[in-house]
């Protein structure tokens, strides 16, 4: 197992958790944008003083319960997964390694951990622009120490490449917020099963839920645009449709090239031109399906595709996921 995959599963196994705790906020917390401006009557205004006095206790339980979850982590990840041999803090080169997929992961990760931390942030009573700030930089935060572990792994070390794909991804979330004060570039992630786990599955996976984290192969990243955002209300466009781009590559069973040869595979990378539902665009008065949708926007929906790639040129995918 690579240090790459190890950074893949921490930040699914936290990506997931501030997601799902995102997405048990008050649904007014979820919206595409800001929160309309409202007139406050008397039982309006009743009620925010109500709100003000509970948000006043939200900020030191989400504190709290994120601070040991966070411990509780690395601590398992110590005893856990770094049971090895360790040696002296030293760094690694993995600039090459997979085509920099693993390196779109850390961003698309560190991007969705500091959306939802912002969210929570922003729901425990948090000035918006505080919030931002705070939570803006988790993803980078909560990912990066990590590498001190990677760091005195004999086999690795730790990547000054993640640190980057990490800072990118919460800059990214923050640079949206302070343009627009809300997302309308969403990276995205999508998977298929590929042939190539089977020729190493100790490393890319022996079973799906191993090959969603671990097998390259499979993954695609995306950045979709809400193009919606941009155009005056009265346009016709469909307000949850997204033109999407996307990155993947093909044939990495080994880093080493010369491996792979004597497999008969030569990695490439692909690109892809394609489509995407904007899910938080769906109107819906149903507090669950807001949930499963703020959840469910991080990943890309199978969609018509127009691939480019060395090896075949233009290819026409009918579904593409």
């Amino acid at each position: 197992m690579t240090l790459s995959f190890k950074s893949s599963v921490r930040a699914g196994w936290w990506l997931l958790l501030l997601l799902v705790a995102g997405s048990l906020l008050p649904t007014r917390c979820l919206a595409q944008g800001t929160a309309d401006t409202v007139l406050l009557t008397p039982a309006s205004a009743q009620l925010r003083r109500s709100d003000t006095a509970q948000q006043s206790h939200r900020l030191p339980v989400l504190a709290g319960g994120l601070a040991l979850s966070y411990t509780g982590l690395v601590y398992g990840l110590s005893k856990g997964w770094y049971t090895g041999e360790r040696t002296s803090f030293h760094w690694f080169d993995d600039s090459r390694e997979w085509k920099q997929l693993d390196k779109a992961g850390h961003f698309w990760g560190a991007f969705h951990e500091s959306r939802g931390a912002v969210d929570m942030l922003r729901w425990a009573g948090v000035p918006d622009r505080k919030a931002l700030w705070y939570g803006g930089f988790v993803g980078f935060l909560l990912q990066s120490p990590l590498e001190l572990l990677d760091g005195r792994d004999p086999a690795y070390g730790a990547s000054a490449y993640d640190l980057g794909a990490n800072f990118l991804g919460s800059a990214g979330l923050i640079a949206q917020q302070l343009a627009w004060n809300e997302v309308r570039i969403m990276p995205k992630y999508s998977f298929r099963t590929t042939r190539y786990a089977a020729l190493r599955p100790n490393v890319l996976g022996k079973t799906l839920a191993e090959q969603y984290l671990k097998d390259y192969n499979g993954h695609t990243y995306w950045l979709c645009a809400d193009v919606a955002a941009w155009l005056p209300q009265e346009s016709k466009w469909p307000k949850w449709l997204q033109p999407a781009v996307g990155f993947g590559a093909q044939e990495m069973v080994f880093n080493d090239p010369a491996a792979n040869a004597v497999l008969g595979l030569n990695a490439y990378r692909q690109y892809y031109l394609s489509f995407d539902v904007n899910l938080m665009r769906i109107p819906t008065r149903s507090k669950f399906l807001k949930r499963v949708f703020y959840v469910a926007s991080i990943f890309h929906l199978p969609a018509p595709a127009l691939e480019y790639n060395s090896r075949r040129g233009l290819v026409l995918h009918g579904l593409y996921y």
